[in-house]
């Protein structure tokens, strides 16, 4: 059975459950048919230099998201001051611990620092690396020498794998080789995400039967256009009275959003509520008559895969890898940071009646896909007589 160690910070941990969804889906499925083990390198700052948003640095290192083996490890770090060696002093942290679990490959999620230690790991241990690009680490890099070692991770790695067509241009464009690099869309659990009755669901949110229901479900993060969508809502309510916009999540911008909405007097019709549970997340897709993501920069966001899987159409923005996952046959592309563009949009979706059959048919990819795609390249890396009994 191939043995997979994964270097990561984009996963579920004790601070924040709902981090890495997409990547604990897909470990989920891989661990199925390999030994996979997550190594989670965790920046540790001192307390008297300690962020303010800062939430990581009292993980529960007891704490274990289902189906999937993990281990969190603290790493010394100074904001800003250490970033440039935040991806070194991981690999020195987690060196011994992976050299131990001794692994036939290893993967990483998100660029620097993560795939960066990863690297430097895989070097010594002689194991191929493969990284996996998801969208900020290519589209906001924080630095020049986050930068650089970004580059350095694309260069070198012995194989890359982007979330989006976009993505992968991109990489290509900072260095990345083509016969290396290869797009691997993301799934969604169809067990889960599919068409169900919008009044059940309803009920059981206590959701007028007949608003128009718009949902966001993400960070409460200002990137993700939420501010925009607030305003939406109030140029569309006058002439909608029944509209109802919910956002659902948690993140460090919850403070500024709610004050938007307590400026625009929107306190009665959008909601800003604290993130679900994942069970409940396809219980608020049913309930909606819309989906929407205005954010300003995606790779290849799974609420849209979970919203077209449950039949719902969406309004989104033009960005990143979107475009390759909609069509005008189940809802709306807006252009970013233009909040009349997003009511328009969010106006025509609801104006139009949908199939949602018809929608659910259009993203049939499960996470099951995703990883065989993933195994096909692993098993590509490593010789059969090297994977460990």
């Amino acid at each position: 059975m191939l043995k997979i160690a994964v270097v990561t910070r984009y996963f579920p941990s004790s601070a924040d459950p709902w981090q890495g969804r997409s990547a604990y889906q897909t470990l989920r499925v891989l661990a199925r048919e390999a030994d996979v083990q997550v190594f989670y390198p965790n920046a540790k700052y001192p307390s008297w230099l300690k962020p303010r948003s800062r939430i990581y640095d009292k993980l529960d290192a007891s704490y274990r998201p289902l189906d999937v083996k993990v281990n969190y490890y603290d790493f010394p770090a100074l904001p800003l001051i250490s970033r440039p060696l935040n991806g070194w002093m991981a690999a020195r942290v987690l060196l011994p611990h992976i050299r131990n679990f001794a692994p036939d490959i290893i993967f990483s999620f998100f660029l620097y620092p993560e795939s960066y230690a990863a690297l430097k790991i895989g070097k010594v241990l002689a194991v191929p690396v493969v990284a996996r690009s998801m969208g900020s680490d290519i589209n906001r890099i924080g630095d020049p020498i986050s930068a650089l070692h970004s580059r350095t991770v694309l260069r070198e790695a012995d194989f890359l794998v982007t979330v989006s067509t976009d993505l992968r241009r991109k990489a290509l464009a900072m260095g990345a080789l083509p016969e290396r690099t290869r797009t691997i869309v993301n799934g969604c659990d169809l067990d889960v995400f599919h068409v169900m009755d919008r009044l059940v669901a309803r009920q059981k949110l206590r959701i007028d039967p007949a608003a128009e229901a718009v949902v966001y479900i993400g960070r409460m993060d200002v990137k993700k256009g939420l501010r925009e969508l607030v305003e939406a809502a109030v140029a569309l309510h006058p002439q909608r009275p029944g509209l109802r916009v919910y956002l659902v999540g948690e993140g460090p911008d919850r403070t500024i959003i709610q004050r938007a909405i307590d400026t625009k007097n929107a306190a009665g019709y959008v909601y800003a509520l604290p993130g679900c549970p994942f069970d409940e997340v396809a219980v608020w897709m049913a309930a909606a008559d819309v989906v929407t993501l205005p954010s300003y920069m995606e790779g290849c966001p799974n609420v849209i895969l979970e919203a077209l899987a449950s039949g719902r159409p969406v309004v989104a923005t033009n960005v990143g890898g979107i475009p390759e996952i909609m069509s005008g046959e189940c809802g709306q592309l807006v252009p970013p940071r233009d909040f009349m563009a997003l009511a328009q949009g969010l106006a025509s979706v609801l104006d139009r009646t949908w199939d949602s059959a018809a929608i659910s048919a259009q993203w049939g990819r499960s996470w099951e896909a995703v990883e065989k795609e993933l195994l096909s390249i692993f098993e590509s890396l490593v010789p059969a007589t090297t994977i460990s009994k």
